[in-house]
């Protein structure tokens, strides 16, 4: 009964808390505005105190020492005492605590998912200002452990923060093989996950002091248009020091506390030491000292030692009007790095090393409020800073800025239900507004700039009139994300053109330009032949930030008519998914100088003359481009470049097209290596040799082929059948009696026919149709076609199919298919075999040419 007590006031205190913070929410509609976050590695709750601030909630915060826990108590982090876990990220109990309080959240809260979790593992194996290494792998690889409760607890968004050398460090994955970090985040979260890593900064983003590090933020790739880059936090004006704690007084006596701020204080150090840094000026070090009395020594058996100069920031005085320095773990002493003051001789102290790291006044750092302390007597304050002030700076200096993950936490709470227009929202709009008139939906966008790029763009896309007719589909921006994160990186460039030939309303532009805003001149030229698109275009790009070193240029024409005087860097494009069937003369002028003239679909001559044109290519083009017999030049071609990635997306790009789609990364410059894979219908990446995925002895690519498809597959003899597939029996030409059964899928079962009632249909006379000729024929094997799991049996006597049920017949006319090896046809085992021979597609089941390769006969062994 106390805890029921207990758990409502609990919930009535945090809609409270979310009504004052979400303005307009009454306490009921709090409740279901509950954002909540996980913090693993948290030391003090430093970092994350920015996400209380901004509201949210702490299911579970896990430290290893309990002098750090007891902070984040002092903070109230969390509202229920179980949530502060004091543990080893190593022990399975501790993981256990963090999930089961998750459950608890879950039976007691309208939640079901972990809006963040965060994640700071400790990083001197990878510190570049540790300088005394030892082997390192074990604590570089308790990464592992966030990476585990992440896919644990599958949180809407996650974030690591770490040094700059974070992604480059090794650690041992969850397979046991030692990796670079960046790898192992790809290998077990990108499938589930898009993923952004930067190293940058934070002087740049808001906080007052030099602080240079990897970020990595992941949205759940169910979070329909959100990206990464929505989350990161802006870049801000560099503060100085001067702005930052120049409003301070000065402190001139060693052991000084000022009377109004405990925090602010003289920190002692040896008196010999006051000579060295006493008459140095700002930027200056104690070893720029001409009197040699005053660089920093020791004596040794009467012998003057000078000390090691080892970084050149040691024993340094701050400039006044340069941003802050970095603030390291030992703030505490004059010889480590950047830690004297501009102005006095001493180190900072606490409260300007809090303003430095944009620690608000209300973080707390005793169970007592700072007015309390400051009205302790002189001998209890120095008693407390003796006890507390180790503890505090150097949780200071392994701490993330709260400003940082402030900003990251107020741009979530902006990514609520109403932020984004739902279809049937935008529809209603469009025919209210009458936007699929084309001036008016330059009006309207015109007018509506402030909502942004992506909302405007999608609603320009949806009011095209004629998209249907130009093959054009509506690119989400987290599909455009996912695409454009396998670009190379900014860093390899200083000059950089990029193409898009099929640019619509321009989906592509804002990813292209946050990857490569910082590169020194970048170029994109942007193709469409809808001169109504571009001039959408045009009006969309008063929504878009364009930097000055970025130059757009809008190009009306037919990209595969068009003359190109440039060479570029990069193409990248969603090109048009058309066949063309009555432009003859527009098909031969398509068709001129193409290796691939067996299809009619124009998006495999987009992929030729892209290659003509591009260093490195990314397009997102049909599935069936890896797999079907039209494409089987296009893949040949494709496979002479180096394919760096594939991206299957099955039918998860288009939103209500039915249509599965795959983009790849090639270069037909650099040498081939290894293929990345990332599945969003398995969820995973994985990494294989090119000449594996693409083997010449199969058909076609197999991108999910693995060592269990091996094995099967070299018991099989394989490529023995061909295959036929009816195309003129429909329901109209077929009745429910008669004298030729025509058989259906649903009739086929393992080595037999069964009968249902009302499915079955007949004909009386077939001899006008080709699939006559294997009426009565022997040795015809029936599969059905659009179906992960077959199963087979004979043509009987007096039947024939429709195309549902693919014909197979032996190559060999003289080979023997027995009943065994066609029960076979019907084991998971040949089902799981097929799923990966047929590329885990929803669509293209149909088994053609090529697919029929994979059913085989047992070898005899």
């Amino acid at each position: 009964m106390k805890r029921c007590l207990r758990n409502g006031n609990a919930k009535k205190k945090i809609y409270k808390t979310i009504a004052k913070k979400d303005i307009g929410l009454s306490e009921s509609e709090a409740q279901y505005n509950i954002k909540t976050y996980v913090s693993l590695f948290s030391s003090a709750g430093v970092g994350c105190y920015g996400f209380k601030e901004m509201g949210y909630l702490c299911i579970a915060t896990v430290e290893l020492l309990e002098k750090r826990l007891k902070i984040q108590k002092y903070n109230k982090k969390c509202i229920y005492d179980s949530g502060y876990i004091c543990g080893d990220m190593t022990d399975e109990v501790t993981q256990c605590k963090v999930v089961e309080q998750f459950e608890m959240w879950k039976s007691l809260y309208p939640i079901t998912d972990v809006d963040v979790v965060i994640a700071t593992p400790p990083c001197q194996g990878m510190s570049v200002a540790n300088h005394k290494k030892g082997n390192e792998l074990k604590r570089n690889s308790l990464v592992v452990e966030s990476i585990k409760m992440t896919k644990v607890l599958k949180p809407r968004f996650f974030i690591f923060e770490n040094v700059r050398g974070f992604m480059k460090s090794i650690c041992t994955d969850l397979d046991g093989i030692d990796k670079p970090i960046g790898k192992v985040i790809d290998l077990n979260l990108s499938g589930e996950y898009n993923i952004l890593t930067k190293v940058i900064n934070f002087k740049d983003y808001g906080c007052p002091s030099s602080r240079t590090r990897t970020l990595v933020i992941g949205v759940r790739k169910d979070q329909m248009e959100v990206t990464p880059y929505d989350l990161f936090p802006d870049q801000r004006p560099e503060r100085t020091l001067r702005e930052t704690i120049g409003h301070l007084p000065s402190l001139k006596r060693m052991g000084e506390i000022w009377d109004e701020d405990i925090y602010h204080n003289y920190r002692k150090f040896d008196v010999r030491m006051l000579p060295w840094i006493e008459n140095i000026k700002e930027g200056q070090s104690a070893f720029d000292n001409e009197e040699s009395w005053r660089i920093p020594h020791t004596i040794k058996n009467g012998v003057v030692v000078y000390n090691t100069q080892k970084n050149g920031d040691k024993y340094t005085r701050q400039y006044w009007d340069r941003p802050g320095p970095c603030i390291h773990t030992r703030n505490d002493i004059l010889a480590s790095q950047n830690t004297i003051h501009p102005k006095d001789n001493r180190v900072f102290s606490i409260r300007e090393l809090m303003l430095l790291m944009s620690v608000p006044d209300s973080f707390k750092w005793s169970e007592k409020s700072t007015e309390e302390l400051n009205l302790m007597l002189p001998k209890d304050k120095e008693a407390f800073l003796r006890k507390e002030e180790m503890n505090i700076r150097q949780n200071l200096g392994e701490a993330v800025p709260t400003v940082i993950f402030q900003q990251i936490a107020k741009k979530i709470l902006r990514l609520n239900g109403r932020f984004f227009l739902s279809d049937q929202g935008i529809d209603t709009l469009i025919q209210k507004r009458q936007l699929s008139n084309h001036n008016k939906l330059i009006e309207y966008i015109s007018s509506h700039l402030d909502l942004g790029f992506p909302k405007l763009s999608k609603i320009a896309e949806l009011a095209n009139s004629v998209r249907d007719d130009n093959a054009a589909y509506y690119t989400r921006q987290d599909i455009c994300y996912a695409i454009v994160k396998n670009l190379p990186d900014p860093s390899k460039y200083s000059n950089l053109r990029i193409l898009e030939p099929s640019i619509g309303v321009g989906n592509f532009l804002p990813m292209l330009i946050e990857k490569y805003r910082d590169v020194q001149k970048v170029t994109i030229d942007v193709v469409d032949i809808d001169p109504n698109s571009l001039a959408t275009l045009q009006a969309l790009m008063g929504a878009l930030k364009v930097p000055d070193n970025i130059k757009i240029n809008l190009i009306e024409g037919d990209f595969l008519l068009r003359h190109f005087d440039s060479h570029y860097d990069i193409v990248i494009g969603n090109p048009p998914y058309k066949k063309i069937t009555k432009e003859k003369k527009l098909l031969l002028e398509y068709k001129r100088d193409k290796r691939n003239i067996a299809t009619n679909n124009i998006f495999s001559f987009f992929i030729e003359k892209s290659l003509k044109l591009g260093d490195i290519v990314s397009l997102i083009v049909p599935k069936s481009l890896i797999n079907a017999p039209e494409f089987n030049e296009t893949r040949n071609l494709l496979n002479e470049c180096a394919i760096a990635t594939l991206l299957d997306f099955g039918e998860k790009a288009f939103k209500g097209v039915k249509i599965e789609t795959i983009s790849f990364v090639v270069s037909p410059i650099k040498k081939k290596s290894d293929t990345r894979i990332e599945s969003y219908i398995t969820n995973t990446v994985t990494y294989q040799s090119q000449s594996y995925i693409t083997d010449s002895k199969f058909p076609y690519w197999l991108i999910y082929r693995n060592e269990d498809f091996d094995d099967i597959a070299k018991s099989l003899d394989l490529g023995i059948f061909k295959s036929y597939r009816d195309r003129s029996i429909t329901q109209s030409t077929t009745k429910q009696t008669g004298l030729i059964r025509v058989l259906k899928s649903r009739n086929i079962i393992s080595n037999g026919i069964q009968d249902i009632p009302g499915y079955d249909c007949f004909m009386d006379d077939v001899e006008s149709l080709d699939v006559a000729k294997f009426l009565n024929a022997p040795n015809c094997v029936l599969v059905p076609n659009l179906t992960y799991k077959p199963r087979a049996c004979f043509l009987p006597k007096g039947c024939i199919v429709d195309g549902s049920v693919a014909v197979l017949t032996p190559k060999d006319e003289n080979m023997v298919i027995t009943p065994a090896d066609l029960t076979f046809f019907g084991t998971p085992e040949f089902s799981n075999f097929y799923m990966i021979a047929r590329n885990r597609g929803s669509r293209s089941l149909n088994i053609d040419n090529n697919s029929v390769f994979f059913f085989g006969k047992r070898k005899c062994i």
